[in-house]
């Protein structure tokens, strides 16, 4: 095959680095979401498949929260998701609000705050 190195018997070939995202094929990155649970001391130890599942657990929400958002965007006539619809799905969704209204910070409330004080 062209392109293609072949080496001999002796010596040990290295194979090509393949990320764990990758592995598991997620869109989300495996490495980050590994990383942001051992700077939050959730837990003393963590399992090698915990935060694989977690990424793909977040990538699952957020295609689905982003799947309705396009729904919304393409019922009212207009070409771009923005903030705005994502909140009316989140609120719209019962499931979906419960999960995020006690710790998720609304950043259109915020926006929305910056333009009165102004």
């Amino acid at each position: 095959m062209p392109g293609k190195k072949h080496c001999c018997c002796r010596c040990r070939c290295k194979r090509p680095a393949v990320s764990r995202s990758r592995r598991a094929e997620l869109q989300f990155p495996v490495s980050r979401v590994e990383r942001a649970l051992r700077e939050g001391h959730y837990a003393q130890r963590l399992s090698s498949t915990t935060p694989v599942f977690l990424a793909g657990v977040l990538e699952y929400l957020t295609s689905n929260i982003l799947e309705m958002a396009s729904k919304e965007v393409s019922d009212s006539d207009r070409e771009s998701i923005t903030a705005e619809h994502v909140e009316k799905v989140v609120q719209s969704n019962e499931q979906l609000w419960h999960l995020l209204e006690k710790e998720t910070y609304s950043e259109i409330e915020a926006r929305y705050h910056l333009r009165d004080k102004q």
